[in-house]
């Protein structure tokens, strides 16, 4: 995944539902219920790269669940919406929403604006049982 970049839905624009917090950062219920209270949410695009490990058939109606998973294992989010019109919309750009119920875990995921997420095979990784994983996450 590459070239990720800022994105302000139009949804935030409803400041009973969200309010900012810090630039692309916004506080609002959780739409889950799963902290009980109110989660900051951020939104980015960003594009598949065909040729990097897992994402060869991705597209934004398509997200592989690796290394999307890994993305937010790293930065302790989760998903709050997929942006499903404007995912339908387009061949490229992947629309997201994350959210935490820490704001740290947003700031540090908005660092990833501008760079690279993606995965690597492990040149010594076999099947023979030894602890070496297949694949390791790159950002750059």
């Amino acid at each position: 995944m590459k070239n990720f970049q800022s994105y302000r839905a139009e949804k935030y624009s409803d400041t009973k539902k969200f309010t900012e917090v810090e630039d692309g950062i916004y506080k609002t219920k959780d739409p889950y219920g799963i902290t009980g209270g109110d989660v900051y949410v951020t939104s980015l695009t960003f594009e598949h790269e065909p040729h990097c490990l897992f994402e060869d058939e991705a597209s934004p109606q398509y997200i592989p669940q690796l290394p999307f998973e890994c993305l937010l294992d790293e930065f302790c989010v989760f998903v709050t919406d997929f942006y499903d019109a404007e995912n339908k919309a387009s061949e490229v750009t992947c629309y997201q929403e994350f959210g935490s119920s820490d704001i740290g875990d947003i700031r540090k995921l908005r660092t990833i604006i501008g760079k690279r997420f993606y995965a690597v095979e492990n040149p010594d990784f076999s099947e023979d049982g030894d602890d070496e994983d297949e694949f390791f996450i790159k950002i750059e």
